[in-house]
């Protein structure tokens, strides 16, 4: 087989081989030995391989064998990345394998400070290693340039056309040296977009292919378990419990779920992490020194940590929940089988995301075997019943999981619901304020006036005669009936509505509107409004009591008529 060939058939120089050694690499893997023959030419390359499979020392090789050549003093290689993981991960290989050289390395990604990168860029750094964002930063300030780089390598192009840094990766090329320069891409898939990056800035590049139809690595074990939500945790103890990995990742799909993940491992016993995108970069990078260490047993991790991340002799990757991208579970499970070694990964399908379980098999072009759940594999877990509550102060701890029962929010009496505040002088106390402070405020609290009633009535306009008159209450019960004397009706009428009303004999004579809006009476209405109180006609009051008199006075002009006639 080709990717039988060792480092020494390359002839390498002295102290590059020198690290390999010391690095504990002898044989070549298959992107290895397939690419390093065109490279080490001097040839552009587009490389389609999984991560995982040793495309690391496939691109730094040759970089560091062209950098001791006299010809290339002073030029440097600028190496970019999608994820601030991978770059440091690049970083960390770079100085293994170069330990016996001269060269400097330089890591530039967002998350944390300027000032150690700017140093680096002062120090003359060789080998620039990168992610698109902070890199662009650093050329649009002016605190670096592009006029000595005369290698690149573009590693997970893929990852980081789908992250969309497709328009900065062009940008990035067309400020490169328009002089000769030697560029290497590496990509999961040879997409649209990556071949046109390769025909737009790569000079012929060598196509090369490992393995495309084997998505999957063979040294790794695979393991399906169809359970209930419920169970979840119970399966995911048992199966720690059978495997007693030293170093494991437990793979789940949101953020919430890997902190909660973390803190029940936690009341269970394990030493477990979770680690997040919304960690800070410092948390995150130590996480991982962690669990390289061993310092920590478990870490539990969203997706952001699937792509790039390496860990040496991973033991076991279990997929706590089934990725809903099918490509996610080859990334996810090859973080264990790195570099031709033996691994294993666990996965447990649930009511919740079984569905992607088809499309995972479909990719990988095998069905992953099953087992069913024995009694043996449900191990009692001693955080069921146990409230875990998520997102509380735990970046401050670097997802370290704290007493997970917290205590229960009060809320104050007549809040209508709302979250009490808390009281600015005291921190870690919510709920009610202060009693002092709590009187004092009531005691500052005018009393409102009551409002008026906006359904009464305005009273009508009286006349300044009138003004000093109260006036009678009606005592009568009921209005009188047509039958009695208009002499007793007339009384009832001036006691409840305190005016004097005078009977008028014949027939009123109507006349048109007049244009202030009231009507023009003959000399018996004249007459009997001289005794009436003056009323003030743009009141709506005045006008409809006015016009309650009138009817009044029809009334009895017709009632004088029928007793009269009888």
């Amino acid at each position: 087989m080709l990717y039988a060939m060792r480092f020494h058939e390359f002839r390498l120089h002295p102290d590059v081989q020198k690290g390999i050694d010391e690095a504990g690499f002898t044989d070549c893997t298959e992107v290895q030995a397939k690419t390093l023959p065109h490279t080490l030419q001097g040839s552009d390359v587009t490389v389609q391989s999984q991560t995982g499979t040793g495309k690391t020392a496939a691109f730094l090789i040759p970089i560091f064998e062209f950098l001791l050549k006299p010809d290339y003093a002073g030029a440097r290689a600028l190496i970019m990345a999608p994820t601030r993981e991978l770059a440091v991960q690049i970083e960390t290989e770079a100085r293994l394998l170069g330990k016996h050289l001269r060269f400097t390395t330089a890591c530039f990604y967002g998350g944390v400070g300027y000032a150690q990168q700017e140093a680096a860029v002062r120090g003359g750094a060789q080998i620039l290693i990168a992610t698109p964002g902070r890199l662009l930063d650093f050329v649009d300030s002016g605190k670096l340039g592009f006029q000595d780089v005369q290698f690149v390598v573009i590693d997970e192009a893929d990852r980081l056309f789908d992250m969309g840094f497709y328009p900065d990766i062009q940008k990035i090329f067309r400020r490169l040296p328009a002089r000769e320069r030697m560029t290497m891409l590496f990509s999961a898939t040879l997409s649209t977009r990556v071949q046109n990056i390769a025909w737009k800035f790569m000079s012929e590049p060598v196509e090369i292919v490992v393995t495309p139809e084997q998505m999957t690595v063979d040294t790794v074990t695979q393991e399906l378990y169809h359970v209930s939500l419920a169970e979840k945790m119970s399966v995911l103890l048992g199966v720690l419990k059978r495997e007693k990995p030293e170093t494991a990742l437990v793979f789940a799909n949101t953020k919430r779920a890997c902190e909660e993940i973390s803190r029940r491992l936690e009341i269970n016993g394990y030493k477990s992490r979770f680690i997040i995108g919304d960690l800070p970069q410092r948390q995150r990078l130590r996480l991982i020194d962690e669990l390289k260490a061993g310092q920590i047993g478990i870490l539990v991790a969203t997706d952001v940590a699937a792509r790039g991340l390496h860990v040496d002799d991973l033991d076991l990757v279990i997929n706590y929940d089934l990725p809903e991208d099918p490509e996610n579970y080859v990334h996810r499970i090859g973080r264990t089988a790195r570099a031709g070694k033996q691994g294993r990964a666990v996965s447990l399908a649930c009511e919740r995301f079984v569905f992607g379980l088809e499309a995972i098999e479909e990719l990988i072009g095998m069905k992953i075997p099953s087992r069913a759940v024995a009694d043996q594999d449900l191990v009692e877990d001693k955080s069921r019943g146990t409230r875990i509550v998520v997102g509380r102060d735990d970046r401050t701890r670097g997802g370290a999981p704290h007493p997970s029962r917290a205590p229960r929010r009060q809320s104050g009496s007549g809040s209508g619901g709302r979250r009490p505040r808390r009281h600015s002088g005291k921190p870690g106390r919510e709920g009610a304020e202060q009693p002092a402070a709590a009187e004092h405020k009531s005691a500052e609290k005018p009393e409102r006036k009551p409002r008026h009633d906006r359904r009464q009535p305005k009273p009508a306009a009286k006349s300044s005669g009138q003004r000093a008159a109260t006036q009678p209450a009606d005592t009568t019960s009921g209005s009188p009936s047509k039958s009695e004397p208009v002499s007793r009706r007339l009384e009832h009428y001036r006691r409840k509505y305190g005016e004097d009303f005078t009977l008028v004999s014949g027939e009123p004579k109507k006349q048109a509107r007049s244009p202030q809006g009231g009507r023009n009476r003959g000399t018996e209405d004249k007459a009997s409004t001289q005794s009436q109180p003056p009323v003030d006609e743009g009141s709506a009051a005045a006008r409809g009591k006015r016009g309650l008199l009138r009817g009044l006075r029809r009334l009895f002009e017709k009632g004088s008529r029928s007793s009269g006639g009888s």
